[in-house]
């Protein structure tokens, strides 16, 4: 995890250069800082002065026990479990990186390795790096190193089915933003599978409420709410003492009706600074290359493709914009070297990575093109070859640095002899160790808004057979809502949608009919009715397959004529002709 040295940027820098012009006018070397207390596994410091021919030991060290201080500097090195290496920054600079090389892992009952940790603490000791020129000791920087082991949970995982507990005596979902098994979910402080590194990342950032997995607080009835201090006379003879799990948000899950006020409009600007780069990452922060400048893709912000916006650490998106085709585009985005993406990223343990570039040719290119032009199309080509015409980038992270970056470039030639419209994919996913865990859509049963999980049966053998994980998918129509250029969307829970898209025919390649969902007209069918009143009723229709048209024609006419003998002979005829004989006498 970060190491805690205390340093200021703006400081930093000011004692760097005082330290720069000291230690070069009177030839010596310095440390800066010459004092730090690591909490983690990597320490780096600056050693600033006349740095030729200066040589690094290290070495561990105690206080004295009469006296309490530490020996002289030694330019004898010792065997630690460090390792020791030094870069050069200039001719007056050389940075000191350790990093210790041991296992942080706690030593189980019946464990035979030995490379772990036998107690909770496991690094307690002092050490002490010396410069030294020709065996002289110049400068020294002492270490004090507490560092604690890693907890990791006993049982990574399991198929066993879930055991859902009796919501009246204990939380239906102890943990719901729990969503990924064998993994460590982002800002939920309550999953299990995150070790004491991995809270560290966000541990100020919770979520918060039941979905985060808090306990609801006691209510103010509770004896054991109110102290000493503040309690009222009146409060022990009126306080209840229940038991905990007797609770009445027990089972909820809610995040309350609070509303934080928002700040009032302004019409000042606000004014960002420009991101400084740090030595470790946390959730947000912009990745940096390896010469201080911010790592940028292609992203959507504000509803607007922006080539260059920076990339924030396990800050995953997915986006995809669209460029009208007028000529072949020369500059990048929609067009790329694989060198020019092969670049040095920091990696925020004091190293770097280098992404990693993997080329694949898209054999067919009509996914990624709409046509907008209406008019017969020209006898000019237009031929675009090699464009970039999707990165996907995956980052590889542990505890609060990168382990690596792979690039999935997609390319392709665009040939075209009419106007249309280019869409092109961003994407970057942040993996926890070297697998992508597919996260659940609630913890228990489902969330509102998730995407609705299913699945496909294949059959391995006649006996055997996998059920693969998919989702429900709708269409996701594009500019010309045609589909074949339309895309699909996830269906989620408790979401409404209506999604369709355009298919153009016509009557010169109308051939196969059963291909469409065409609205078939069978209450006029008789072959496919018990009752064939609506032949009776609309003989002359177009839609009518029944038998022959004077047939029932003949059927429809003793209908008519049984309506008028009803009309006739019913009740409302009959009183018409009483009112008129009684009129007549």
């Amino acid at each position: 995890m970060a190491n805690v040295v205390v340093l200021l940027y703006s400081s930093f820098f000011t004692h760097v250069l005082l330290f720069a012009c000291l230690a070069y006018t009177q030839n010596i070397v310095v440390f800066q800082p010459s004092f730090v207390i690591t909490t983690g596994p990597v320490v780096t410091a600056v050693l600033l002065g006349n740095t030729s021919g200066i040589s690094l030991s290290l070495r561990t060290v105690s206080p004295s026990n009469t006296t309490g201080n530490i020996g002289s500097p030694s330019c004898v090195a010792e065997e630690t479990n460090w390792v020791l290496t030094r870069e050069q920054l200039g001719k007056t600079a050389v940075r000191v990186h350790l990093r210790l090389n041991q296992s942080l892992h706690l030593c189980g009952n019946n464990d035979t390795n030995t490379d772990c940790c036998e107690r909770a603490l496991c690094i307690l000791e002092a050490l002490q790096v010396s410069a030294c020129v020709d065996g002289t000791p110049q400068a020294s920087l002492l270490i004090q190193a507490k560092i604690h082991a890693l907890l990791v949970p006993a049982n990574p995982g399991s198929d066993n089915k879930t055991v859902i507990p009796n919501q009246v005596y204990q939380p239906l979902g102890p943990c719901p933003c729990d969503l990924t098994s064998g993994a460590c979910d982002i800002l939920c402080c309550c999953d299990t599978d995150c070790s004491n590194e991995d809270l560290k990342l966000f541990s100020s950032h919770c979520l918060p409420g039941p979905f985060g997995g808090q306990v609801s607080p006691a209510p103010d009835y509770q004896c054991s709410v109110q102290s000493t201090g503040n309690s009222p006379d009146w409060f022990p003879f009126l306080c209840v003492n229940s038991p905990p799990e007797n609770n009445p948000y027990l089972g909820h899950f809610y995040k309350g009706d609070t509303i934080a006020p928002k700040p009032g409009p302004s019409f000042q600007s606000p004014v960002l600074p420009a991101p400084v780069p740090v030595d470790v990452y946390i959730q947000g922060n912009p990745i940096f290359t390896l010469n201080g400048q911010c790592f940028t893709v292609p992203q959507k912000v504000l509803g607007l493709c922006v080539n260059n916006a920076p990339v924030a650490f396990l800050k995953n998106f997915n986006y995809e914009c669209t460029t009208l085709l007028l000529s072949c585009p020369t500059g990048y985005p929609l067009q790329t070297l694989s060198g020019n993406l092969s670049i040095k990223v920091k990696n925020g343990q004091g190293g770097d990575v280098v992404v990693d570039v993997t080329d694949e040719v898209a054999a067919d290119t009509s996914p990624f093109i709409s046509i907008i032009d209406a008019v017969a199309p020209s006898d000019e080509m237009l031929v675009c070859e090699n464009l970039t015409l999707a990165l996907h980038y995956k980052f590889y992270w542990r505890e609060n640095g990168i382990t690596g970056i792979t690039l999935t470039r997609t390319i392709g030639t665009i040939i075209l002899n009419s106007r249309a419209t280019l869409s092109t994919k961003y994407s970057a996913t942040f993996l926890n160790g070297e697998f992508s865990g597919e996260p659940n859509s609630g913890n228990p049963g489902y969330q509102v808004g998730r995407p609705v999980v299913a699945g496909i049966v294949e059959a391995l053998d006649s006996n055997t057979s996998l059920i693969k994980r998919t989702s429900v998918n709708v269409w996701k129509p594009v500019s010309d809502g045609l589909c074949s250029t339309a895309g699909m969307k996830p269906v989620l829970f408790g979401e409404n949608s209506t999604s369709g898209c355009l298919l153009p025919v016509s009557r010169q390649n109308l051939t196969q009919c059963s291909l469409l969902f065409y609205m078939n007209f069978t209450e006029y069918d008789c072959n496919r009715n018990d009752v064939c009143w609506p032949e009776l009723a609309f003989p002359i229709t177009k839609y009518y397959t029944g038998e022959p048209f004077s047939q029932s024609l003949a059927k429809g006419m003793i209908l008519v004529f049984f309506f008028i003998v009803a009309s006739v002979l019913g009740t409302p005829w009959r009183q018409i002709r009483q009112a008129w004989n009684n009129s007549a006498h």
